[in-house]
């Protein structure tokens, strides 16, 4: 595989700078991807290195920030939260301090799975994982709605996952 040149926060800076990754670099990245409790030892073998400069590697990268963190990935279902709604939002304010006071508060909210500032017919988009539609309710009346600046909001429901996944190289 040839060399691929990627863009790359580097933690603490903003912007981004270009990182070269190469074929190893790709391997390691995406067996990380699959399984980030691989052991060095197993990583190495698979990608044909030395345990030292594996690691080496990985300490690289996640310097550069290309790897950010590892975590456990809960269940949502198994937790008992399989209602997925989809909020569109609408802002009656769009200054930058009035979107850095609903970014703030946003991300106070546990049930927000994710939310996104976007372009099109309204202002962010948020990802909330409830119990059912009364738990929802709840939360967008206590919580959603009481956001600084919100003009108003539009709710979609979702019926299916078709692909829920993280980002992977492979």
């Amino acid at each position: 595989m040839p060399v691929q040149t990627v863009q790359a926060n580097k933690i603490g800076v903003f912007g981004s700078m270009s990182v070269t990754l190469d074929a190893q670099d790709r391997k390691i990245l995406a067996a990380l991807t699959r399984n980030a409790r691989i052991p060095v030892a197993e990583l190495a073998r698979q990608v044909g290195l030395s345990k030292t400069p594996v690691a080496a590697r990985i300490r690289h990268l996640e310097e550069i920030g290309l790897i950010t963190g590892y975590r456990a990935i809960l269940s949502p279902l198994k937790l008992g939260l399989t209602h997925v709604t989809y909020v569109e939002v609408s802002m009656h304010d769009t200054r930058e301090q009035a979107l850095q006071q609903f970014n703030a508060a946003v991300r106070a909210i546990p049930e927000v799975e994710e939310c996104y500032m976007i372009a099109g017919g309204c202002d962010y988009l948020i990802k909330v994982r409830s119990r059912d539609m009364a738990d929802f309710r709840r939360i967008l009346a206590e919580k959603i709605s009481v956001l600084p600046h919100i003009s108003n909001t539009s709710s979609h429901v979702s019926m299916e996952a078709v692909v829920e996944q993280n980002f992977r190289l492979d």
